[in-house]
């Protein structure tokens, strides 16, 4: 991963913003009392803890990635944002990460995917990695690509093709799956079906 966001990294807010859509739904959606604590799994260049550190400037925020060239980006637009201070980053992988290790927290409030999972082949562990580190009653929050199965054959073939370029694969598992999880656990807070299948929003709620 460092390899590959070793010079993306510089642009990668500037063009992902336009086909990443829903991450500011996400963010403003979150339920975050004051005082509570949210992880984002999969940081990248900190765009969205920039933007959730103004939204809720009472909560306690933590970001991961397993990418270090990423973590640097994350913390230099944290310093210019002036929420160096009060955002924490580690670097780990979903299925390593050990939240006592990192931050000292053995359960967070809130836990978010902003387009990750459709980056991890073997994605159910760390979904079920995350569940485990929420507190009860906690949320968490995926945003990712649909399958898009309902769009036009040629926009779904360039998307599709220029996703693969960065190792991201939609599969229509990943959602089905995850609302599958949210029956075994405390049910779905928020589902949203963004821009006609392009995109999901789903919110589980722990038991």
């Amino acid at each position: 991963m460092d390899v590959m966001y070793r010079y993306q990294r510089h642009i990668y807010d500037l063009t992902r913003k336009f086909y990443l859509i829903g991450r500011d739904r996400l963010l403003d959606a979150l339920p975050v009392k004051p005082g509570a604590s949210v992880l984002e799994m999969g940081c990248g260049t900190g765009r969205n803890l920039v933007r959730l550190g103004h939204l809720v400037p009472d909560a306690r925020i933590y970001g991961v990635d397993v990418a270090r060239v990423m973590l640097d980006t994350a913390a230099r637009a944290l310093d210019r944002a002036g929420l160096g201070g009060r955002v924490r980053l580690a670097q780990a992988g979903g299925q390593g990460f050990d939240p006592e290790a990192a931050f000292g927290l053995a359960r967070f409030d809130v836990i978010y995917f902003s387009y990750v999972l459709s980056m991890i082949p073997d994605w159910r562990p760390v979904v079920e990695r995350a569940l485990d580190q929420l507190a009860p009653g906690g949320i968490l929050a995926v945003v990712d690509f649909g399958d898009q199965l309902a769009a036009p054959a040629w926009r779904r073939r360039l998307l599709l093709g220029w996703l693969r370029l960065f190792d991201v694969h939609p599969r229509a598992e990943i959602e089905r799956d995850l609302r599958a999880m949210a029956a075994e656990q405390g049910g779905l807070a928020l589902d949203q079906n963004i821009g006609g299948g392009y995109a999901y929003l789903l919110m589980i709620r722990k038991r």
